[in-house]
């Protein structure tokens, strides 16, 4: 595997549409303008992320046939002991158009996990708090109002459309809120907040893609929703012009069952290579379309262009599409390996290939990076200052990736802790061939 580098300008236009979020604390640790941009180019990964897992389909042997191991010190079993350390975990569950039980199964495998061989954290046990919130604003503040009349040490999210309504009353009340995606401007920049992945900026890595690998136009076609037009408009363009390459934007109403006219409009400028943001059937009919077209644009996408039901409709045509993930899953990377054997052992009847690696991802990267955690002190406090000086923490399932909490490592989004992306490559559809790809400010 290789890693792809390339600069990257995190734009801040002149004129950015207003700020849909009222948390005017955020006011005091970033200008208003990169607050507007932040918001903005978020929504794209709240819409894709939440939608990229949510089939219905139970089944699963959480098994591989690859001869490759987990790291040989990947099972101790130094058990923990004593009284248990309260860790909240919030999970977009139950909801009418969004259900992700498989995030919370697997932080429950993981709390097993690190309390029968690391001890759980400062060698007390992991008590799992867990709250279903239904990705409206009710349940959403009531999960974070539990959270802190439960004294959790700290909240972990997988992923929240709603972390701007459940972030700050977290780190308000002095508690660290780890998230696996950050998708709002509060889980992105506040103090206290840390996303662990840098999936919020894929688009920016696209970008960087896109420059190292010398290509020139590229057309979106995204989902038809002002804010993640919006997104495209005011983080993506800017992105892309900064690493010399033209990005056309064409929108894709919702539901849209048939999107050829949308596409063949699209491809006028004989693109490079193409993006498609959106939830399955927008992935679907967008897919199809540059099929029936013979176009030979190279196509890069998020996770939720992986969805089972996407792969079942569209076949072969998503064979050299290119991933934009934060977790590998398939591959006989160590990592990888470690988080099917977790998931075989202690959460059996969980889909591997769905969205259970972001609450994989979250709570073992919460374990890892409070390892330094010494003694009986498991309070908030502790823990916080734990994740701030932990570095070069490996990424769960991240194929390599490190993570680092000290603001440093994507200008602008003081609270993500990643500027490294994995690229995956679908052929007869599985994910492979990971590739890592790295955000780097200009002249860095």
């Amino acid at each position: 595997m290789k890693d792809l580098r390339a600069g990257l300008f995190v734009a801040q236009p002149a004129s950015a549409p207003a700020l849909n979020e009222k948390d005017t604390s955020m006011k005091r640790s970033i200008g208003l303008r990169t607050a507007q941009v932040l918001a903005m180019s978020t929504v794209v990964v709240a819409l894709t992320a939440l939608t990229a897992c949510s089939s219905d389909d139970d089944s699963s042997d959480n098994s591989t046939a690859s001869s490759a191991q987990a790291p040989s010190d990947a099972f101790p079993g130094k058990a923990a002991s004593g009284d248990p350390v309260k860790i909240g975990f919030i999970s977009a569950e139950g909801g009418s158009a969004i259900s992700q039980p498989e995030t919370r199964e697997a932080a429950e495998a993981v709390t097993k996990y690190a309390n029968e061989n690391f001890a759980g954290i400062g060698g007390r046990p992991i008590e799992l708090v867990s709250c279903k919130q239904q990705e409206e604003p009710v349940s959403a503040r009531d999960c974070a109002n539990q959270m802190v009349e439960q004294k959790v040490s700290a909240v972990v999210v997988p992923v929240a459309g709603l972390g701007n309504i459940i972030a700050p009353i977290i780190v308000d009340a002095g508690i660290p809120y780890v998230v696996a995606q950050g998708s709002s401007v509060p889980e992105l920049t506040s103090p206290g907040a840390y996303s662990l992945t840098a999936s919020s900026n894929s688009t920016q890595a696209m970008a960087a893609y896109a420059a190292e690998n010398g290509i020139k136009k590229v057309t979106a076609y995204s989902i038809d929703v002002p804010a993640a037009i919006g997104a495209l408009q005011a983080v993506g363009q800017p992105a892309f012009q900064a690493n010399g390459t033209d990005l056309k934007i064409v929108p894709i109403p919702l539901g849209t069952p048939d999107a050829t006219p949308q596409v063949s409009a699209g491809l006028e400028n004989d693109p490079e290579a193409v993006i498609v943001f959106g939830d399955s059937t927008v992935c679907t009919s967008v897919i199809k379309a540059l099929t029936t077209l013979a176009s030979t644009a190279e196509k890069w996408t998020a996770i939720s262009c992986a969805a089972p039901e996407v792969v079942d409709a569209v076949g072969s045509g998503l064979d050299n599409t290119k991933i934009f993930s934060s977790a590998d899953t398939v591959s006989d990377n160590s990592e990888a390996v470690l988080y099917r054997d977790v998931m075989k052992k202690y959460s059996p009847k969980t889909p591997t290939e769905s969205n259970a690696v972001v609450g994989y991802q979250a709570m073992l990267g919460l374990v890892r990076a409070t390892q330094a955690v010494a003694g009986t002190d498991t309070s908030p406090a502790a823990i916080n200052t734990a994740i701030k000086t932990a570095t070069d923490v490996v990424t769960p399932a991240g194929n390599g990736l490190t993570f680092t909490c000290n603001g440093q490592a994507i200008a602008g989004y003081q609270s993500v802790c990643s500027n490294g992306l994995i690229i995956l490559t679908m052929k007869d559809g599985k994910q492979t061939d990971p590739q890592n790809v790295f955000i780097k400010a200009p002249n860095s």
